[in-house]
């Protein structure tokens, strides 16, 4: 109100206005060309605080002011620094500077409620002396607790009383940063002198040393003195102004003022003043000192030590000097109760109070969240269900205790009315099968989703199997047939190559030669094969067309079992739109967002039917849209697994999936118990604790999830499956054969290596030679039978049209 008051005479006499104390952010309102501040706005530190609140991860701060204009005029700038960093102001501390201890103890036992354990003091330092001893007094400057003073505070600690700073150990300030200079130093022992002098029985270490202020008077009057030489003002005149006599008689003084003539004069030279004085460089932009550096001070024992210090440019530093290789960030700090482990910024307020977790009261789907009730006196005996279990096995893991109590909430609340009672202040978290959804987090804070997300349509399975007179061909893909059916000839023409030389039922005319070997190559796919191979390099090949054969019938007989006894279920659903465009009705979990969903699919609420539990849901089913149930369900993931293991194999999800974060615990807006739980919720959900949880609680779902797979699991054979073993079967037919052609050109060789003869005629001679029967050939291999009578076949002469004779 001072400095109003001057601004306005000086502007209106046109005399230059000098200020080295008024730091109020609010004066830079006045427009007032004759008004220059020769000391720091308030507002300038708020960035430092910032950087310190950032530094160390605090979600929460309350600042603590003066009740007045000076005290009120840095928060705004405070809290738009401290939301740049994405902290939050929960709460603003005003307390009057004419307060009662009895007030201001009161005052800090309402901070001592609440969660938040980090405060900012702007006051001025006889007040704060109050409030840090009160303070210290009740327990509030002990482990846990963080407080951060501004340059009000900081700046003059070297006046405090040595019992108050007692009180202020652990304490963080943002004080004004005087660099250190020859000139400044010759100051100080200049002062020293010249108080001692004034007053000869001080001793020496109780004179005071000058503080930031004092240095900002000395270089205001060093500045004003400099702008009157530059100015050259030698005598001050003022012109009289012309005034009425109403004006004169008038108790507004103002108008008896007059205009200095130099003014102007004055003005300019004094804004375009630029030196060094003993506080730093004195340069006024739009009238105000400018402040580039200030010193992070930690009280401890009778003073203050340096942590480090901050500027706009180069942020948080230990050391004054900037360079590349300066260290970031700060020194340590001793914080209250002597720790040096930086706390955590909050707590849950040790006052014996539980948080009240509000869980919603579901008559189905138990499995989720379940509420046990005495029938007799409907207290409530037990709280479970999978949802509870992880907020349990979450608290556990929190390094800190948290005393809480499930409170059951009314069981006609929509899951919106229940978190919208957080907000309410009726509880202080909700804990269940809570959706993570946009509209709720206008007024609740979500952790980390612990569950799957999405939400589905649910539809019966119906059986689209038709059979036909050609479904035996359906387990072989068309390539597997054809691939198989080519080996059949491809073997009975290696047979034929490597038995008909030496086995007589492989001989005969070229059409029993090739009907032969066409049968025996086909009956061994139902091993049924009967004539005698006597070619060892044969029964190479045929050992192992049968293996090829044996597995390749085998599958065959299992797809097709599958294709004639497994059912072909299909939905009966597949878009959502045909439901609505059918009139068919849809269910939807009692009290849940997907109402929502549904209305903004233009559904009419007699198309929507509401269940509580998955036996319901079923009714509905069963007895489909047209007796009043529902032809498709929609519901969110979670309670759609659960679904479908109790009912396997009859309903099954289609499209389409909408999105969804899944499920997550609610707390108030900016509660620093949030990001903590977060952190929890992803180190149980990654460990074994999470996979007890949900085995004991979804036990079922896996195994019927199982089981359904394996059911429906009926696909066609292709020759994928098989090329293996039809590549082994190639490899060893085309070795024998090689092996046995190889033999007989051995053996032939005087035939087509005599040159006496043209190729052609070679060639012929030797395909004649090829389709004869081996003379040379082992008996074993050529012993047969006649009317069954044994006889040698080295008794046999062949004659020219190469039928058998006896000798």
């Amino acid at each position: 109100m001072q400095a109003n008051f001057i601004i306005n005479i000086g502007d209106k006499a046109e005399v230059p206005i000098i200020s080295f104390s008024a730091t109020r952010p609010s004066l830079t309102s006045h427009r007032s060309s004759f008004f220059f501040r020769a000391a720091q706005n308030d507002s300038s530190q708020v960035k430092a605080i910032g950087a310190i609140v950032k530094t160390f991860k605090w979600r929460q701060v309350v600042p603590i002011h003066s009740d007045n204009e000076f005290g009120e005029g840095i928060i705004p700038y405070l809290i738009d620094a401290l939301q740049e960093v994405d902290t939050d102001v929960p709460y603003q501390s005003k307390i009057s500077a004419s307060a009662r201890d009895e007030q201001i103890i009161d005052e800090l036992n309402n901070l001592m409620k609440m969660p938040t354990r980090v405060f900012v003091v702007h006051m001025a330092p006889h007040h704060a002396s109050r409030l840090f001893t009160k303070a210290k007094e009740i327990g509030m400057m002990k482990r846990g607790y963080v407080w951060i003073i501004t340059d009000a505070i900081a700046n003059l600690l070297d006046l405090i009383d040595p019992s108050v700073l007692e009180a202020m150990q652990g304490v963080v300030g943002i004080k004004t940063y005087v660099p250190r200079s020859k000139g400044l130093d010759s100051f100080k022992h200049d002062w020293r002198k010249r108080f001692q002098s004034y007053y000869p029985r001080r001793k020496e270490e109780d004179i005071p040393e000058v503080d930031v202020f004092g240095l900002w008077a000395y270089d205001a009057a060093w500045a004003l003195a400099m702008a009157v030489e530059k100015a050259g003002t030698d005598n001050l005149r003022y012109t009289s102004t012309n005034i009425t006599a109403s004006k004169m008689n008038s108790t507004n003084y103002l108008y008896t003022l007059g205009v200095n003539q130099n003014g102007q004069k004055l003005r300019d030279a004094f804004s375009n003043l630029k030196f060094r004085g003993l506080a730093g460089e004195f340069s006024l932009i739009d009238g105000q000192l400018q402040s580039s550096l200030f010193e992070i001070v930690n009280v401890n024992g009778n003073g203050r030590r340096n942590v480090g210090f901050w500027s706009a440019e180069s942020g948080l530093r230990r050391k004054v000097e900037e360079s590349e290789r300066s260290a970031k960030g700060l020194r340590s700090i001793i914080w209250p109760g002597e720790r040096i482990v930086t706390p955590k910024g909050w707590e849950i307020p040790t006052n014996g109070k539980k948080l009240r977790i509000g869980v919603p009261v579901k008559h189905g789907f138990r499995e989720f969240v379940s509420v046990i009730r005495d029938p007799k006196t409907n207290a409530t005996i037990d709280v479970g269900g999978y949802c509870i279990d992880v907020f349990k096995a979450v608290i556990e893991t929190l390094p800190y205790k948290v005393d809480y109590e499930f409170v059951p909430a009314n069981p006609n609340f929509s899951y919106n009315e229940l978190t919208y009672q957080v907000f309410l202040g009726k509880f202080d978290a909700v804990v269940g099968d809570i959706t993570i959804r946009a509209n709720r987090s206008s007024y609740l804070d979500y952790t980390l989703p612990f569950t799957e997300s999405g939400v589905a349509m649910v539809v019966p399975m119906k059986n689209s199997k038709k059979t036909n007179a050609w479904v035996f061909l359906k387990p072989l893909t068309r390539d597997l047939w054809f691939v198989t059916a080519f080996f059949f000839v491809f073997v009975a023409f290696v047979i034929w190559i490597l038995e008909h030389r030496v086995n007589e039922q492989f001989r005969g005319s070229p059409l029993d030669q090739l009907c032969t070997s066409l049968w025996y190559s086909f009956s061994t796919m139902v091993f049924a094969h009967r004539e005698v191979t006597l070619n060892n390099l044969t029964r190479v090949v045929v050992v192992v067309w049968l293996f090829v054969v044996l597995i390749i019938t085998q599958s065959y007989t299992a797809s097709l079992a599958s294709l004639l006894t497994v059912q072909d279920l299909k939905p009966t659903v597949t878009d959502i739109n045909q439901l609505l465009k059918n009139g068919d009705n849809i269910g939807y979990q009692d009290g849940s967002f997907v109402y929502e969903i549904l209305k903004s699919l233009k559904f009419h609420d007699s198309q929507l039917k509401s269940y509580e539990s998955p036996k319901e849901m079923h009714q509905l089913f069963t007895r489909g849209s047209i007796n009043g149930g529902i032809s498709a369900a929609l519901d969110e993931i979670p309670y759609i697994k659960l679904f479908l293991a109790m009912y396997c194999s009859q309903y099954t999800t289609t499209e389409p999936t909408y999105k969804a974060d899944g499920f997550g615990f609610g707390f108030p807006i900016g509660s620093p118990l949030v990001p903590h739980i977060s952190r929890r919720i992803l180190e149980v959900t990654e460990s074994e604790r999470m996979k007890k949880i949900e085995e004991k609680w979804f036990k079922t779902l896996k195994e019927c999830t199982a089981s359904k797979v394996a059911e429906l699991s009926s696909t066609r054979l292709s020759i994928n499956s098989f090329w293996a073993l039809f590549l082994i079967t190639g490899v060893a037919s085309l070795c024998s054969v090689a092996f046995y052609v190889g033999k007989f050109l051995y053996d032939e060789r005087t035939r087509w290596q005599n040159v006496q003869s043209p190729i052609g005629e070679r060639l012929y001679k030797l395909v004649g030679e090829f389709m004869k029967r081996d003379q040379r050939a082992h008996p074993l291999r050529r012993r047969i039978s006649i009317n069954g009578v044994p006889f040698n076949p080295q008794a046999i002469v062949a004659s020219d049209d190469d039928h058998p004779r006896r000798d």
